[in-house]
């Protein structure tokens, strides 16, 4: 019989900056869309991520996934390259992407939904921005 499907959660966390700001608009028309998100000089979050994987329970340990390994993933592919960045600047995944939080989750999937080990899947990406702001991704296959 097989081992049922359980959903595991890693939560992280990092801080970055960036503006919301469209280049194709005039400064009053980013204003009135993004208000104090398009301050010329930026403003920055303390974003919390929770990245949800799904897989069989192994039978010789119990787990998913060794949660070890999957904090050492997020923290070496994510957190090093968001943390304390300007998104818009400073980040080779969201070159020439606007930086919404939106973008920014479906970014860190992109980077981490092909390294997981045999076996185990990304279920989610969970991204604070703010504590009542939050996006929740679940893969490009999700149907609308």
């Amino acid at each position: 019989m097989l081992a049922p499907v359980i959903f595991v959660t890693r939560k992280s966390h990092f801080n970055a900056a960036h503006k919301l700001y469209n280049p194709k608009w005039s400064l009053e028309e980013n204003e009135a869309m993004f208000g104090k998100c398009a301050n010329a000089n930026w403003h920055g979050h303390n974003f919390d991520l929770y990245v949800t994987i799904k897989g069989r329970p192994s039978e010789d340990t119990g787990f998913v996934m060794d949660l070890k390994k999957l904090k050492v993933l997020i923290e070496n592919e994510v957190v090093v390259k968001l943390d304390h960045k300007n998104l818009n600047l400073d980040v080779p995944f969201l070159k020439d992407i606007f930086p919404s939080v939106e973008n920014i989750a479906i970014g860190i999937w992109n980077i981490l939904h092909n390294q997981l080990p045999e076996g185990v899947k990304l279920h989610k990406i969970l991204l604070y921005e703010t504590e009542r702001n939050f996006v929740e991704y679940f893969g490009p296959d999700t149907p609308f």
